[in-house]
């Protein structure tokens, strides 16, 4: 019992230890008249987890709710889709994104995004991404 413990103890620690994270953030412009404040970086702050190299998946904070958020690469850009954990359906937004190597494993993602809803228009995105 105690080596079928240790396998899985050890089992579970490598994947850990090769795994990709990264942290993620979306900056918010601050509205006309106010300064750039630290919850303009961490309101949509979020995780992803990078499992393979085209794929990532993770939570992302919008607000005071967490959405789900996914990303695939496709060539030199990405395309992501962010559905909340309620009404998903209702407010899908999909984008396309480039991430830019600024310094080691610190990125600047602009990016694109358009809600599903019809009559909804896109919005252009700046973000910040940290890979362990």
């Amino acid at each position: 019992m105690n080596k079928l413990f240790l396998a899985s103890i050890f089992a579970l620690t490598s994947i850990f230890a090769s795994a990709q994270f990264t942290v993620v953030s979306t900056i918010n412009t601050p509205d006309e008249g106010e300064d750039f404040e630290v919850a303009s970086l961490t309101d949509n702050l979020g995780v992803g987890y990078q499992v393979n190299d085209d794929l990532m998946v993770g939570l992302v904070k919008n607000g005071e709710d967490y959405d789900f958020f996914g990303r695939y690469n496709v060539g030199i850009v990405y395309l992501s889709l962010q559905a909340p954990t309620d009404s998903t359906m209702d407010n899908l937004n999909f984008g396309i994104g480039y991430s830019l190597c600024v310094y080691n494993n610190l990125y600047i993602e602009p990016n694109y995004t358009i809600p599903v809803k019809e009559d909804s228009e896109g919005s252009f995105n700046l973000g910040v991404a940290y890979r362990f």
